[in-house]
């Protein structure tokens, strides 16, 4: 099996991911959908050993051979690059790349809210794109870069693991890091990053007590922080944040995260109500004076209805974003319910729509 004919259907077929598992075929999730291959044979644990040894590098070998993970960016040239995931299971291995574009979509072209534009232009602050894997977080944030690359003179350095998009200085000067390669932790790379003169630092994944709090403190210092975290919602993410420090210190941190909080996109990826594609729908939560008194007071659960009448500050909930895509015929109704973090509420709301909109 040639894996590189492999990724170039996956490229082909429009799949966003590749898993390569004993006793499978190799399979291509197309629109959320895990669909076979043309490959019919399952894969051998010897298959599978092959590809590793093709795609990686020795330093790659022993890393996986001592930690048992690997993460890693593999590339085609001329075709596309893939984030690449490898561990094992049951005793042998199993490997799942992620395509990545070449091209950096911009944040028309993805069809992001246009506040995304007002966002990536802030001189400071915390800025955090959520989402489950696989939810669109990395496409979003290079979106918003590549918008501040055309649009302001600024040093930006990214950590990240590993690297996904690649960004061309334009108006910009971009340092990527990747982990392993550049640097050995993100949390060291986060510290030293602030003595390099950035004006804008991004986050890969701010996984850690650590990574959060350096990202704060940056952020605190005049620096504008992207960050990703794996919520699903603005008010758990302030929440998953404040629960990462230590009791006693969980009053100071609301008020640190209340004072440098910009913005937070919530997203999920749903399929199109034609069959074709996805689209992302996003929460938005802005960081306005009455946000930043209930993340400081501790009142996390009064901001969805924050959120609601926040229309005029270009606040979303995901509640309302989805009964917009039903209206416009964008995903269906089943859909919509499926993805609501709260049902109960989401119908109601479909239900003030016309029958021609129930979809």
């Amino acid at each position: 099996m040639q894996i590189n004919e492999l990724l170039r259907k996956m490229v082909e077929r429009r799949a966003s991911d590749l898993h390569l598992e004993v006793p499978s075929v190799p399979l291509f999730r197309i629109d959320g959908a895990l669909v076979g291959t043309d490959e019919a044979t399952p894969l051998s644990p010897e298959d599978i050993e092959v590809i590793f040894e093709e795609i990686t590098t020795p330093k790659q070998r022993d890393a996986f051979q001592k930690q048992l993970e690997l993460d890693f960016a593999y590339s085609i040239p001329g075709l596309a690059r893939f984030r690449v995931n490898v561990l094992r299971q049951r005793g042998s291995l199993g490997i799942v790349f992620r395509l990545v574009p070449m091209k950096v979509f911009t944040i028309d072209e993805l069809g992001l809210p246009q506040i995304c534009k007002d966002l990536s232009l802030k001189p400071r602050g915390l800025i955090l794109v959520t989402g489950a894997t696989g939810s669109g977080k990395s496409t979003t944030q290079a979106a918003m870069i590549d918008y501040l690359n055309e649009n302001s003179s600024r040093s930006i350095i990214t950590i990240e693991d590993p690297i996904e998009y690649l960004h061309e200085n334009k108006k910009c000067i971009i340092s990527q890091r990747e982990i392993g390669d550049d640097t050995l932790s993100i949390s060291t790379a986060l510290k030293h990053a602030l003595r390099h003169d950035p004006d804008v630092i991004v986050v890969g994944e701010m996984r850690d007590l650590d990574t959060i709090a350096t990202a704060i403190t940056a952020a605190e210092t005049g620096h504008l922080v992207l960050g990703t975290l794996h919520t699903v919602n603005a008010a758990q993410t302030i929440e998953r944040i404040i629960d990462v420090f230590p009791a006693n210190q969980q009053t100071q941190i609301r008020l640190q995260l209340s004072q440098v909080i910009e913005a937070i996109l919530s997203q999920v990826l749903l399929p199109r109500a034609t069959g074709e594609g996805r689209v992302a729908a996003i929460e938005i939560l802005i960081g306005t004076t009455a946000i930043r008194n209930l993340i400081r007071e501790s009142r996390t659960h009064e901001i969805p209805s924050v959120m609601e009448i926040g229309v005029k500050d270009n606040m979303q909930t995901m509640a309302n974003v989805l009964v917009d895509l039903v209206k416009r015929n964008i995903i269906t109704r089943e859909e919509a319910m499926n993805s609501a973090s709260n049902p109960e509420q989401l119908a109601k709301l479909l239900g003030r729509l016309s029958p021609a909109f129930m979809v």
